[in-house]
């Protein structure tokens, strides 16, 4: 929370709701992709897809996950389990996972800092077909100054304040 002031997302100031209100946002509106992907391990690529979609009780999670994998390439690795991919493979899934729900607002935190070169390309050029297909905005944090300059808006943080 912030010190002073107040946050607000999609015209809900976030800062006045509980946890519960937040969290329910953030199902329904929000996703995120993290640089160190937060798969959980022992599941597989379409259950890593499928939990969040479980846990908001939606009947048709199977078939959303299944789509999302396909749409981010990964259709024929869904049995997969975490462990037995690649970082870019497991970027993807993490992806599928983050827009399954088609979120209005998509939060990517570095999300090409732990691939290599060509994986980094595949992963940045997917984020941008993705947020153009499904419509959403795209928050992009990036030491990356080529990946940030591919974004509409650049904003520079130094020490907790826009440049």
């Amino acid at each position: 929370m912030p010190t002073k002031g107040s946050v607000s997302l999609l015209g809900s100031v976030i800062t006045d709701m509980n946890e519960n209100e937040r969290a329910q946002i953030r199902a329904k509106d929000v996703g995120f992709v993290f640089q160190s992907f937060h798969l959980m391990p022992k599941l597989s690529a379409l259950d890593n897809v499928m939990l969040p979609l479980e846990i908001a009780g939606d009947p048709d999670a199977f078939e959303k996950a299944r789509n999302a994998l396909v749409q981010v390439g990964l259709g024929s690795r869904a049995k997969n389990f975490a462990t037995q991919l690649s970082g870019g493979e497991k970027q993807r899934v993490a992806i599928a996972r983050a827009i399954v729900n088609k979120p209005k607002i998509l939060f990517a935190d570095e999300p090409t800092g732990n691939l290599d070169t060509k994986s980094s390309s595949a992963i940045t050029d997917l984020l941008f077909s993705i947020n153009e297909f499904i419509k959403t905005t795209l928050i992009l944090v990036t030491h990356d100054l080529s990946l940030a300059k591919k974004c509409d808006e650049i904003y520079e943080l130094s020490d907790g304040s826009i440049l």
